[in-house]
């Protein structure tokens, strides 16, 4: 997967026709996203307690996810060549709503970003502990899973108002409501563990019926496409 991603990577690169290097990254984008659905197998071979060396799968993640930063760099390239394009070095006038907008939703996928940074060292932090059948759990790895668990329940909470966002639902000045408790749970959620145990408790000036509203129908879109 890595090999056929960096073959595409200098196709993007080398070429100076401007329709193949769209094709290429469009080649790309399909090529880290396969290789980000191995970085997830891979993940959980080395939470298996069957294997016992796992140099190697920590060593093919670390590889996958230098991939993942490399495509951060060509997807920021393109989107800020389309950007020059459209503008044809003309400055655009800006739209005071739509600049709210725009800095509120990059505020959103900053936090999601960090909290899955966060998960992700927890993630690596399990990796290393093992304890025996019959045994009880360690406290830390109980806590590691309960972190786990609280952030992957903010982040579906986050993309639902993201979505809701972009879709005029809510406003930006109402999302930034909740931006101090959000960054002062992203900051000090390890620290004072107990104090953000209720999720709920932090989105409570947001009209809730309308983001919970979203994660069902998110949660049922499998089984509607199935249909």
């Amino acid at each position: 997967g890595v090999d056929v991603f960096d073959s595409i990577w200098n196709k993007v690169y080398d070429t100076e026709n401007a329709n193949q290097k769209e094709k290429f990254e469009a080649d790309l984008k399909k090529e880290i996203k396969k290789l980000q659905r191995y970085r997830d197998q891979i993940k959980t071979w080395i939470q298996s307690s069957e294997i016992k060396d796992k140099k190697a799968l920590m060593d093919a993640r670390k590889q996958i996810e230098r991939e993942m930063e490399r495509f951060k760099v060509c997807e920021k390239e393109t989107k800020t060549k389309a950007f020059s394009k459209e503008g044809l070095g003309q400055q655009p006038k800006t739209d005071p709503r739509e600049k709210a907008k725009a800095e509120t939703r990059d505020w959103l996928n900053s936090v999601v970003s960090d909290l899955e940074n966060q998960i992700d060292n927890f993630e690596a932090e399990l990796e290393g502990l093992s304890f025996k059948k019959g045994k009880q759990r360690p406290p830390r790895l109980v806590h590691l899973e309960k972190s786990i668990t609280r952030h992957k329940a903010h982040i579906k909470k986050l993309e639902s108002i993201l979505r809701l966002l972009d879709n005029d639902e809510l406003s930006p000045e109402q999302v930034n409501d909740v931006k101090d408790f959000l960054e002062d749970y992203v900051e000090r959620n390890q620290e004072d563990f107990d104090e953000f145990s209720d999720v709920e408790d932090l989105y409570s000036t947001l009209p809730m019926e309308k983001v919970e509203a979203l994660e069902d129908m998110v949660s049922l879109a499998p089984s509607i496409l199935i249909k």
